[in-house]
């Protein structure tokens, strides 16, 4: 049996992140990766976009890791050519009853130590004409990246650093014993074949409960229930007004349907909120449905009025991979080490949806240090 030291499970954004993280500080570091490519699952279908951490609670992990995470990751991207773009961010009040909403989330990004400022309708509509609001708050610090660029960038850091990722490699089981963990990892026409880890980091996004449930040894008292959330995402023909990313004042859980831009300037409306039925990730379908682009338009017009008939095409889809179901609160980030589940050189990363991406630098620093 093989015998490894560090080993990260899921080639993902936060998976690299975490694996560059232990390999830097001298782990010897392998991914176990159950398709051929890097970033094929949450990280291929997200929105790109860099958070600047106006909408998570004081004190969170969301909130500190988003914050953080931001500042490595325009530094990340600066040194090593990653294309990034910080754009700016208009948080829009179309009503009166958003108001207090958005006065609301001026005091918590600033409790955040997030730079913020609020606007008239002038002073908005001198940043964007086409746009319509009673107010607005301005995020400068919200950006725009190149997520597969920004992964290239993670894995070559970590194989420089002496790591590697191993593709084609599920893992399907795992045992706790008093030399680490057992995994048990299958490839395409192969049986299982077993290593032994001293530390294992469960960066399996939508299939990291599963794989919690699979490690014989680890209480099921400590894995919570997997949901998954589609989001769909709608394409503008032509080329949008607006040279900031627009949201709406939040709802709840959830931001609304924004406009967001990619860095060649095409912009993009979504996500949507449609809870899936799916019990595991395999059963989801990612199709793009263009009758929900018709709840767009009304959606859309409160804040760009001047959104033509028949414009949104199907763009793509992502599913979020939660751990809380309708109508529920929305949890923090879990990121659960030794000292949460007792299993000694195991952490468990879930429910890392949104803001994920711009947390992933931040995230491997956590675990990093939770292991060190």
């Amino acid at each position: 049996m093989d015998k490894l030291d560090a080993v990260v499970i899921g080639a993902g954004l936060v998976g690299l992140a975490v694996a560059r993280a232990l390999a830097q500080a001298g782990r010897d570091v392998v991914v176990l990766e159950k398709e051929r490519a890097i970033g094929t699952g949450v990280s291929a279908r997200n929105s790109e976009v860099v958070h600047a951490g106006l909408y998570y609670p004081t004190g969170s992990l969301k909130a500190q890791l988003c914050v953080r995470g931001k500042a490595l990751l325009y530094e990340l991207c600066a040194t090593h050519g990653v294309a990034v773009k910080m754009c700016g961010k208009l948080v829009v009040a179309t009503d009166e009853a958003q108001l207090p909403g958005l006065h609301a989330l001026l005091a918590k990004a600033q409790a955040n130590g997030v730079p913020t400022e609020l606007l008239s309708a002038a002073q908005a509509q001198a940043m964007e004409p086409a746009l319509n609001c009673l107010a607005a708050l301005h995020s400068p610090t919200t950006g725009i990246v190149d997520s597969h660029g920004l992964m290239l960038a993670l894995q070559g850091d970590l194989e420089r650093a002496g790591g590697c990722v191993a593709f084609e490699s599920a893992v399907v089981g795992g045992q706790v014993s008093a030399d680490g963990l057992t995994l048990a990892v299958q490839s395409p026409g192969q049986g299982a074949t077993n290593v032994l880890a001293t530390t294992v980091v469960n960066a399996a996004a939508l299939y990291a409960t599963a794989v919690a449930r699979s490690i014989s040894g680890l209480s099921a008292a400590h894995i919570p229930t997997a949901h998954f959330a589609k989001g769909s995402y709608y394409t503008l023909e032509g080329r949008a007004p607006f040279s900031h990313l627009v949201y709406p004042a939040p709802q709840d859980a959830w931001l609304g349907v924004h406009l967001t831009l990619d860095l060649g300037g095409q912009a993009k409306f979504g996500p949507d909120l449609e809870w899936l039925n799916a019990t595991t990730p395999d059963a989801i379908d990612y199709t793009v449905d263009l009758e929900r682009a018709k709840g767009f338009y009304a959606e859309v017009r409160r804040y760009w009025p001047g959104l033509p008939d028949g414009a949104l095409s199907p763009g793509y889809s992502g599913v979020r991979p939660k751990i809380y179901g309708p109508g529920e609160a929305a949890p923090d980030f879990r990121i659960d080490g030794p000292a949460v589940h007792g299993v000694p050189g195991l952490v468990n990363l879930f429910g890392i949806e949104s803001p994920g991406l711009t947390s992933s630098l931040a995230i491997g620093e956590h675990v990093a240090r939770l292991l060190a």
